[in-house]
């Protein structure tokens, strides 16, 4: 791809969002997370985004009011709802497990169902 985009790098990026979202991180320039460390394999990608997911359901599952500002640890200002946070998660991995079938059917013609 032009663009550098990898299913590697999308999955560090879901990381990132992730960790953001539920978690009070920063991030400063969000193409970066597009990009995997060059030592980064494919398990410890996949290692990391599953951490950072039970990390972030830890958060969730103290949540019990959908309409309830998200506990955002280390950040001010104002905090989304835990809906809102939660939809935005959904439409994030729903975008880019889109951009993910167009790379596998560009590697190896695999179409989705």
């Amino acid at each position: 791809m032009p663009s550098g985009t990898s299913l590697l790098g999308l999955l560090n990026h879901l990381i990132a969002v992730e960790n953001v979202t539920f978690l009070g991180e920063k991030v400063t320039d969000w193409q970066a997370t597009f990009q995997p460390a060059p030592r980064d394999s494919v398990a410890d990608v996949v290692a990391r985004y599953r951490a950072t997911v039970d990390s972030a359901n830890t958060v969730l599952d103290a949540c019990t009011d959908l309409g309830a500002p998200l506990p955002r640890p280390g950040r001010s200002g104002p905090s989304p709802s835990v809906r809102w946070a939660l939809t935005h998660m959904i439409e994030e991995t729903g975008r880019h497990a889109g951009h993910a079938d167009i790379l596998r059917e560009l590697i190896d013609g695999t179409t989705g169902r």
